[in-house]
């Protein structure tokens, strides 16, 4: 995980575990062996790194965030986690496989960090990713857009995500040597935890992108307002249901 303000390592683990527990499919797609090298980019917390240690890789993680790093180190003391920027890291040795979930879409400068991850991979290597794909939380940047009109804030509205095409991407991935063999762009509604605060949590979790060059009470005004503009059309039943979409990809460095 990585965005430009700090981020609350507690209130990721407490209210949003769902940003790594939904990632069962994607570990198996990347099938980890044992004594195989792989490094894990955005690793946050650590789980995952420590579900892809238990299959007898040597896992190495990285994270921009310095709590997050913390907090990985704390809870799994055997692994290496590292401070770093997914857009200009290096490594002395190549890895099997660099991994990554629900970070790229936090990085608005892409071709730098595929340009990191090919010169990670060794030849054959391979990349496995899921992030935040074309049309991801789509209903939210709307409300997010409108709350910003209402409340008459200084254009253009600062959208601090990357949300590519499937085509896109693997374009990307390919001018950069890796061949793209899995991909796929899907919906996937999800109910965020704490009902009537789910998303206002959600908002103190990632929303601080947008709102971090405002006054502290502007900053707590466009909350408000984007819970009132996104209300319609994302709490049903008790619970507010983000409108995910995600991509995921495998690919093979040449």
């Amino acid at each position: 995980m990585t965005q430009g303000s700090k981020w609350d390592a507690g209130l990721y683990d407490e209210k949003h575990s769902f940003v790594w527990k939904m990632a069962a499919g994607l570990l198996e797609l990347l099938d980890a062996k044992p004594g195989e090298r792989i490094l894990d980019v955005g690793c946050g917390t650590g789980h995952l790194a420590a579900q892809i240690a238990a299959t007898g890789a040597q896992v190495s993680g990285i994270d921009r965030s310095a709590e997050m790093i913390q907090q990985a180190r704390a809870a799994h003391p055997s692994l290496q986690f590292e401070v770093a920027d997914a857009r200009e890291f290096a490594f002395a040795q190549p890895f099997d496989a660099v991994f990554s979930n629900a970070t790229l879409h936090w990085i608005r400068e892409p071709e730098r960090v595929v340009t990191a991850i090919a010169f990670a991979l060794r030849p054959g290597g391979r990349f496995v990713t899921e992030f935040g794909g074309k049309g991801n939380v789509a209903a939210l940047v709307a409300a997010f857009q409108r709350a910003w009109k209402n409340l008459n804030l200084p254009e253009p509205f600062p959208n601090p995500w990357y949300y590519p095409s499937l085509a896109e991407y693997a374009t990307l991935l390919e001018r950069h040597g890796l061949e793209v063999t899995y991909g796929a762009l899907f919906d996937r509604p999800t109910a965020l935890e704490d009902g009537e605060r789910g998303l206002r949590n959600w908002l103190d979790m990632f929303g601080g992108a947008i709102a971090e060059k405002l006054a502290a009470n502007l900053q707590e005004k466009l909350k408000q307002e984007v819970e009132r503009e996104a209300r319609h059309d994302l709490f049903r039943a008790g619970h507010w249901v983000m409108d995910y979409r995600r991509l995921r990809l495998v690919a093979r460095k040449l």
